[in-house]
């Protein structure tokens, strides 16, 4: 832990400042419950300042950073991810820390982060407009243009990685930017702003908020100099947040929650499926939307998969964020540990069976081990209400449609596993279930090359891929008459 609290400031084009009104808030390290960092709380002065300078920034296209060549937008995101893997190990410890997430996923997150800043490097010069053949004499063409000021609003659950996967596709169509992290999380998303501008995207272009979402995500998203909101967050949110843009018809994208199913076909290398599930559901203490916690079993596999699944839970190493053989560390806050603990207890009144898991350790922090619940129902609240803690609730089914059935039987669609041992079944299986991101005997939901979203109530649009770049930007059609 650092010996003294961690001091900083907002970003607000491009350098940083104090709140206008001086406030600061807290920042809590998980890992002991204690306070780690002191960084300045943006209010509506703040706002006003940061819209301002980027609505000026963008200047109806005529800006610095849109009139700036895609090649050369290119360049300066290569340059910010050659700048995040030379400051790698301080950033993956200060999310380690900040997020308590452990230090050997804070990495990957970090180089993750300098990979979609390379992609969309590549990506700026490639995002093109198109020629149309028209009946009218002369020449119909696309362009492809930047939509305008991007306020980004980001989770506490990967703060970096999150980030990065809404301003560097912004960035590169050549939009400006307002990040707001999330309060719990703000560090590494203002570390994040002073690259940006460090690499050589322009100061007007670039602005970090830290404080309540309640607050400055309400004057973001209402302000019509916001252009495009971009969201990560919970689905009451991002409803609000599609109520308060729609006075402006602001472009708004959403990736909201999940509760994804992991389906086990008693085909399949059960062990195999066993042993790589606790991760889809357990990672960062169970706090991703992508978590499969609703894992289904054939009968004829399901207390063979059970038994080797808690036998692979048990063995997680849950312990500090900076242990390197930490697998799993502890959970954001006290409350949302505490959210856990009574959906562990909402479980047991409905007839769920604790197989292992669920206990709170004597130490300092917001531990919880992950814990198990097998015999669950579809119905049961531990298998419809999406929990963003580290409980797995296990179904068993009788055959593929009910599999099929009851995996679609969900207000959410964001991810999911299939498991099975046919190729024939993994293909038709695939093809009916109704999720924004399948995986086939694997666990992994995200690449930065493949488009990343929801259906139904896991949200709107796409992240990543180019197909994120189209929501960062505008398609103008222009005709050229040849008389």
């Amino acid at each position: 832990m650092p010996a003294a609290l961690r001091s900083d400031l907002l970003v607000v084009a491009g350098r940083r400042q104090s709140a206008r009104d001086g406030a600061t808030t807290e920042v809590l390290a998980p890992a002991t419950g204690e306070p780690f960092a002191r960084v300045a709380r943006a209010g509506p002065e703040d706002v006003e300042l940061a819209l301002a300078a980027a609505d000026a920034a963008f200047d109806d296209g005529r800006g610095p950073w849109p009139s700036t060549s895609a090649t050369v937008r290119g360049r300066v995101l290569g340059r910010v991810a050659e700048l995040l893997r030379e400051r790698a190990e301080d950033l993956a410890e200060l999310e380690a820390w900040g997020a308590g997430h452990p230090i050997g996923d804070a990495r990957w997150e970090v180089e993750a982060a300098a990979r979609t800043f390379e992609y969309y490097a590549g990506a700026a010069n490639k995002h093109l407009g198109t020629t149309i053949p028209i009946m009218d004499p002369g020449l119909a063409v696309t362009l492809r243009e930047p939509v305008g000021v991007c306020a980004l609003i980001v989770p506490w659950n990967f703060p970096l990685l999150i980030a990065s996967w809404k301003v560097a596709p912004a960035l590169a169509c050549g939009n400006p930017i307002v990040l707001k992290p999330a309060s719990l999380t703000p560090l590494t998303a203002l570390a994040l702003g002073d690259l940006l501008v460090e690499a050589g995207v322009p100061e007007g272009a670039v602005h970090v908020l830290s404080g309540p979402g309640s607050v400055l995500g309400d004057l973001l998203v209402g302000d019509p100099r916001v252009a495009k909101v971009g969201f990560t967050g919970e689905t009451a949110t991002g409803a609000h947040i599609l109520r308060q843009g729609s006075d402006t018809i602001t472009r708004t994208s959403l990736e909201l929650g999940g509760k994804s199913a992991a389906l086990v076909f008693a085909d399949a290398d059960v062990e195999q499926a066993a042993a790589a599930t606790p991760m889809s559901v357990f990672a960062n203490a169970g706090q991703d939307c992508c978590a499969r916690s609703r894992i289904l079993v054939e009968r004829p596999a399901y207390d063979a998969f059970v038994d080797a699944f808690a036998r692979a839970t048990e063995a997680l190493v849950v312990g500090e964020p900076l242990d390197e053989a930490t697998e799993v560390g502890p959970m954001i806050s006290a409350g949302q540990r505490q959210t856990s603990l009574d959906y562990l207890a909402i479980g047991a009144e409905e007839g769920t069976r604790l197989v292992c898991g669920g206990e709170v350790p004597e130490r300092p922090g917001f531990y919880l081990s992950p814990a198990v619940l097998a015999d669950a129902s579809n119905t049961m609240r531990v298998s419809r209400e999406e929990i963003f803690g580290p409980v797995a609730a296990v179904i068993p089914f009788d055959d593929e449609d009910e599999a099929v059935r009851v995996a679609n039987d969900s207000d959410y669609g964001l991810s999911g596993s299939l498991w099975t041992g046919s190729s024939t079944r993994a293909i038709r299986v695939a093809r009916r279930l109704r999720t924004g991101s399948l995986s086939v005997n694997s666990h992994s939901s995200v690449r930065v090359e493949t488009p990343f979203g929801g259906m139904r109530r896991s949200g709107l649009g796409r992240e990543l891929g180019l197909s994120a770049m189209d929501t960062y930007s505008e398609v103008r059609t222009v005709f050229f008459a040849e008389e």
